[in-house]
């Protein structure tokens, strides 16, 4: 199986060392799930496209610094390719920006959050458990690093999860799109180390309180397993 890596974005370079660059990061969640999967990687930013949406069997979306509600020529074109691929029934998964543009591009809304940053470990409550899914729990906790939210979901969606602080976490929309907010492919290391980079623009009791959650265990693994038989 060959998934496409479209980047939205890389991790800082004062990061990068140390952590790596996102598509090491998928490699590396799905890895343990199953040793035989491809990669393509595809920079979006710089407008690099598969030459045909065919290359690879399924699709998945890093997250991004930057908003989909900003007026630049490759998110208006990664917009317009979120929709290609949704009508051609391509399998797709969104994570963090690239849920927030599923839900944008095919008739939702995304705004700022009212109530601030999400980061550190979230807890979200299951709120429909589709058959997919490789995990017996009511709730789901895995990393988040957010500041905008899914305010209003597309015709069609099916919410998955949610929870107080995030209504919109999962979504549905037919059985080969999904958007999840949170991280999978982050290690609580890696989290840590971004909140401190970011201490002039998150508010350091936000801060504490993220580095504090760290503490709390995180079902990466088994999304990496929902993630796959999705996908397959």
């Amino acid at each position: 199986m060959i998934i496409g890596i479209l980047l939205c974005d890389d991790v800082r370079e004062s990061l990068r060392k140390k952590h790596g660059n996102y598509p090491k990061m998928f490699s590396a969640l799905f890895a343990s799930v199953d040793a035989e999967l491809a990669f393509n990687v595809y920079r979006v930013t710089d407008g690099v496209y598969p030459e045909s949406i065919d290359e690879c069997d399924a699709y998945i979306s890093t997250g991004s610094r930057y908003s989909v509600n900003d007026d630049a020529p490759w998110i208006a074109e990664f917009q317009a390719f979120i929709v290609q691929l949704f009508r051609l029934k391509k399998k797709f998964v969104g994570i963090c920006f690239g849920h927030q543009m599923m839900a944008k591009a095919l008739g939702g809304e995304v705004m700022t959050s009212s109530k601030g940053w999400g980061i550190g470990v979230t807890t979200t409550r299951i709120k429909q458990r589709p058959i997919w899914m490789a995990m017996d729990v009511e709730q789901l906790a895995l990393v988040a690093s957010h500041k905008e939210q899914v305010t209003k979901m597309p015709a069609g969606s099916v919410l998955i999860a949610g929870s107080e602080f995030c209504p919109c976490y999962m979504m549905q929309i037919n059985d080969h799109f999904l958007g999840i907010q949170g991280h999978p492919e982050f290690s609580k290391s890696y989290a840590r180390d971004l909140m401190m980079v970011r201490r002039d623009v998150i508010p350091a009791q936000r801060i504490r309180a993220g580095i504090a959650s760290l503490s709390l265990a995180v079902d990466d693994e088994l999304m990496s397993q929902s993630l796959l038989i999705f996908l397959q």
